[in-house]
């Protein structure tokens, strides 16, 4: 089938070898790649229960059948294991331009399993995978190790037009369990912590370089729908608004909607409001639009600090969820010193929302007289300090590297700590949009916005956010579409330029097939299915479709709303309905 390499890489980390697997058109049919075939994969290879953190879990990189295409948004690779944040799926996606050298290498992905005795990096390649020792880079931090890999691939690889780097920093190598996978610096592989699992198989970094070109079924209808796209999006008022403004604009959104999570989850809006959102970031720093390949958007904020003690510091960023994390829950007031924070977390490898999280938790916890450490809300070395401990496992770092549901049963804490599955929600707070909820609770990977960006059309008014009833439905059909730019690897800022006919569209010009909306909700109802059942053998249960009780209990000061349980139940009811699965959350055979 066109649109692939029709290829899988093995790769043996204990062995240090590697294999060649053909896969057939009718598995990448059904799947249509990227997630689905990553989902495929993870069912048939991975022992049911297996320890996220042994050799025997997976660690799979995937490209979709438009990567290196002329598609704009493109540019994206997905990262798929079990979870050792969650101990569930795992699914983290990445921009910037590795994604173009990954699939350069001729495979649709790239499976690792077992883990070396010793710390190595992975160069792969056209013709599969050579091991490196990796004792000289096992402590460096994430931007060192990608600078020396480069360099290293430029002087003795003059074949290589290019590489792509991926790599982790000492919280992979520490095996903290929300480590992130980087690369280009600051484009993150996120949450439930893929950088933990390549750090238990002992993998710094892995670079990818090759010359192979994918070969798609229509190229003159390609370029013509990228033509029409780029016509398109020059008048589109989501595409000004983040080239102009980028997702810090989100801070005065989720101000005025009253659901920006402040002061750990216990407010909906910030006084230091003013000093942390965009215009803060573009009077204060020097800013300019940054894109990835393949991309008219550029959301990116290539930032530098101006002035003050971090003048000079560079980074892109920070986003709106980084911004939420430390300036929201932590009421960190100076959108220079979260920046300062986010630089911190990417040089560690560490997530910023979960890294946020967890800090303003351990603030609560100090308050509270269930802990002992110096640190509290605002104090930005003191939380600078906490991410350093966690991430060297030092004091109370050694509880917290271990995520929050351990942190919380560690300080008797449970019913205060706020996640779904072991993963925290991100800058939208469910009492105000509704949908939220339900996308936290039904989220495969743990509470997670992008799975359906539902907040987008109950902030624009297209759902109404204290709907319940039905809103299960369209929720399902949001996420079946939002699926589908999983498998194919899209970026979630074209969700509104791609809509079903587009999508559509872009199948059929690189893969040659031809699929109405229903045609692709099947698909995208499959990997579904199949991302559940995952989790199920895993020991998922209804239980972990819950929400945190303060949502349904606590009312937001601000806005006097809370998320009755009843209300989240019903919702969570027809979710299930709508999927076609039963009363416990199971799909059908």
């Amino acid at each position: 089938m066109k649109g692939f390499y029709n290829m899988l890489l093995v790769v043996d980390a204990t062995y240090q070898s590697f294999e060649l697997k053909r896969l057939d058109d009718d598995l990448l049919m059904n799947t249509l790649g990227g997630k689905g075939l990553a989902t495929h994969l993870l069912l048939t290879h991975n022992p049911a229960g297996v320890d996220p953190l042994a050799p025997e879990n997976n660690l799979i990189f995937a490209s979709g059948p438009v990567t290196s295409t002329g598609i704009w948004g493109s540019c994206r690779h997905g990262v798929y294991t079990k979870s050792p944040q969650t101990g569930f799926y795992s699914e983290s996606y990445a921009g910037g331009t590795a994604a173009e050298s990954m699939a350069a290498t001729g495979f649709d992905a790239v499976m690792i399993k077992g883990a070396g005795e010793g710390p190595v990096w992975l160069e792969i390649g056209e013709t599969g995978v050579r091991f490196h020792p990796a004792d000289n880079l096992w402590g460096l931090d994430t931007y060192e190790t990608e600078d020396r890999i480069k360099d290293w691939i430029k002087e003795n690889r003059p074949a290589a037009k290019r590489s792509g780097v991926v790599t982790i920093g000492p919280a992979g190598e520490n095996r903290i369990v929300f480590a992130v996978i980087e690369n280009d610096y600051w484009r993150s592989a996120g949450r439930t912590g893929v950088g933990a699992v390549m750090g238990a198989k002992n993998i710094k970094a892995i670079a990818f370089w090759g010359n192979r070109k994918r070969d798609v079924a229509d190229p003159g209808l390609l370029k013509s729908f990228a033509r029409e796209m780029a016509t398109r999006s020059k008048e589109d008022a989501g595409v000004k608004a983040y080239k102009s403004m980028g997702t810090p604009m989100l801070v005065d959104v989720m101000n005025n909607a009253g659901g920006f999570p402040t002061r750990y989850w216990h407010k909906g809006t910030s006084e230091n409001r003013e000093r942390i959102n965009a215009a803060a970031l573009h009077e204060r720093c020097e800013v300019k639009p940054h894109a990835c390949l393949k991309c008219f958007i550029a959301c990116g904020r290539l930032t530098t600090v101006k002035q003050g003690r971090h003048k000079g510091l560079k980074i892109e960023g920070p986003e709106y969820e980084t911004i939420y994390a430390f300036g929201g829950l932590c009421e960190v007031a100076d959108i220079e010193e979260i920046a300062y924070l986010n630089d911190v977390c990417d040089r560690l490898g560490m997530d910023t929302m979960t890294g946020g999280n967890l800090a303003a938790f351990t603030i609560e916890a100090v308050r509270q007289g269930k802990l002992d450490y110096d640190i509290g809300y605002g104090r930005v070395d003191a939380i600078a300090r906490l991410l350093e401990d966690i991430t060297h496992r030092r004091g109370p770092g050694e509880v917290l590297a271990q995520g929050i549901k351990s942190a919380a049963k560690t300080w008797d804490m449970e019913d205060q700590a706020i996640h779904v599955k072991g993963m925290e929600p991100a800058g939208y707070d469910p009492r105000v949009l509704k949908g939220m909820g339900l996308a936290y609770g039904t989220s495969d990977r743990g509470a997670c916005h992008l799975r359906a960006t539902f907040y987008k059309p109950e902030l624009a008014g297209i759902v109404d956010p204290e709907k319940i009833g039905g809103k299960a439905e369209i929720f399902a059909l949001w996420e079946d579409r939002l699926t589908l730019f999983d498998t194919l690897i899209l970026c979630r800022f074209f969700r509104d330029l791609y809509q079903f006919e587009e999508l559509s569209t872009i199948i059929k010009c690189t893969t040659g097939l031809q699929l109405d909306e229903a045609d692709m909700r099947a698909v995208a109802r499959r990997v579904t299915d199949d991302t559940r059942r995952f989790n199920l053998r895993e020991g998922l249960t209804p239980k972990d479709d819950r929400l945190p009780r303060r949502f349904h209990e606590e009312v937001l000061p601000e806005m006097g709303k809370v998320l009755p349980q009843e209300d989240f139940d019903q919702m969570l009811l027809e979710y299930y309905q709508a999927r076609g699965w039963d009363k416990e959350g199971r799909p059908r055979e």
